[in-house]
């Protein structure tokens, strides 16, 4: 329920601001990062950190390169 709440808040979030794909990505990954802070295993906190903390341009590079496999 919670999550569902979530997602229209951004989903209207977004659709009443002209918001760009950096800005939406880093909304994403701040809402990940408040994810990770949760798990109970500290190491597990620093592998959803270290992913959490890429950057968009990292990100887009990723996606395009797996995009042409």
């Amino acid at each position: 329920m919670r999550t569902t709440f979530i997602s229209i808040a951004v989903i209207a979030a977004l659709s009443m601001s002209a918001c760009t794909a950096d800005q939406i990505y880093g909304m994403g990954q701040g809402w990940q990062r408040n994810q990770c802070t949760k798990l109970p295993d500290k190491t597990e906190v620093d592998r959803c950190m270290d992913r959490a903390d890429g950057s968009y341009d990292s990100y887009k590079r990723q996606a395009e390169a797996e995009r042409r496999n």
